[in-house]
């Protein structure tokens, strides 16, 4: 994945002169963040072969209550940790009624998409609310360092964070662990429901983190953001090599996913395609990057028999 990445990013430098300069790539950067920030929790999810498709519904939701409660008279710096306290709240409910409750993750968090952008509908009627220009967290949001804006560097943290999880961490290990084979992960003495449960808060929490973000970056929140980013974020997961049906996962990888799915979109922008294109181009790219990578993967293992035969 890492090789079609730069394939396409050197389509689309030679395609448009601008694709390189430093506002576009910081740009970039920025339009990824919210992506790599909850495909990092993602990444756990999934590899404990579970998922959440709850995410977007969380950010929406946390985007506008944030503003909801500064626009009420509450500091923007309490409403930050309150918001990621309240992201982490929602994940704990999908993976109580996941892991506790026996119901797959699937329909738990298909119907508490809907249960929750339609709590952040309801409460907002619709309307988007603005924030203003001098809180703290407009200033997150349109503020960078060494040039790089801080949505981007918040995403770096979060990499990080997940490669010391996932690597370094027993968490990452059980996770593993729970997704390849759980019954005798659960014999070890794990508590195989806890772990399951942790993973979705991880979610739910970095999901309150993206909405925040999103919220700070616009400068409003609106109860309509977010839509669809549950399915950008999974793709970006899978292209970067972690298993759909879980067991194996890479923090990395999902960093170079969430890096070309926005190069697509990016990409295409500056080129000048239609916007009623641009959705089928970028299904279609993702669709062979990912035959590219099974494919890959496929070529790989053979190597590994042949060699050791």
């Amino acid at each position: 994945m890492a090789a079609v990445t730069l394939l396409i990013a050197a389509f689309f430098a030679i395609a448009s002169p601008v694709f390189l300069s430093v506002a576009n790539l910081s740009n970039l950067a920025t339009q990824i963040a919210p992506v790599l920030i909850i495909g990092v929790a993602m990444t756990f999810v999934i590899t404990a072969g579970q998922i959440d498709l709850s995410v977007g519904a969380i950010a929406a939701f946390i985007a506008a209550t944030s503003a909801e409660m500064i626009a009420g008279g509450l500091d923007s710096a309490v409403v930050m940790v309150l918001a990621c306290l309240m992201g982490l709240g929602w994940g704990l409910v999908n993976g109580y009624l996941t892991s506790y409750q026996g119901i797959p993750s699937f329909i738990v968090t298909l119907a508490t998409m809907s249960v929750i952008r339609g709590f952040a509908l309801f409460s907002t009627e619709g309307f988007s609310i603005p924030i203003a220009e001098y809180t703290i967290m407009r200033k997150i949001g349109s503020g960078t360092l060494l040039g790089v804006s801080w949505l981007a560097w918040i995403a770096v943290v979060a990499v990080i964070l997940g490669l010391i999880l996932m690597y370094k961490m027993r968490f990452g290990q059980y996770i593993t662990g729970v997704g390849s084979d759980e019954e005798s992960i659960r014999r070890a003495g794990v508590n195989t429901r806890a772990i399951k449960m942790w993973a979705f808060a991880c979610s739910g929490f970095a999901a309150g983190v993206a909405g925040v973000l999103i919220a700070a970056r616009l400068g409003s929140g609106s109860a309509n953001s977010a839509v669809g980013l549950e399915l950008t974020v999974i793709a970006a997961v899978v292209i970067g090599g972690t298993d759909l049906f879980g067991g194996r996962g890479t923090i990395m990888g999902t960093l170079i996913g969430a890096i070309l799915t926005g190069l697509i979109a990016n990409g295409l922008t500056l080129i000048g395609m239609s916007p009623f294109l641009t959705p089928i181009v970028t299904g279609l790219v993702l669709l062979i990057a990912i035959w590219i990578n099974m494919r890959g993967k496929q070529f790989s293992d053979l190597i590994v028999k042949l060699s050791g035969k």
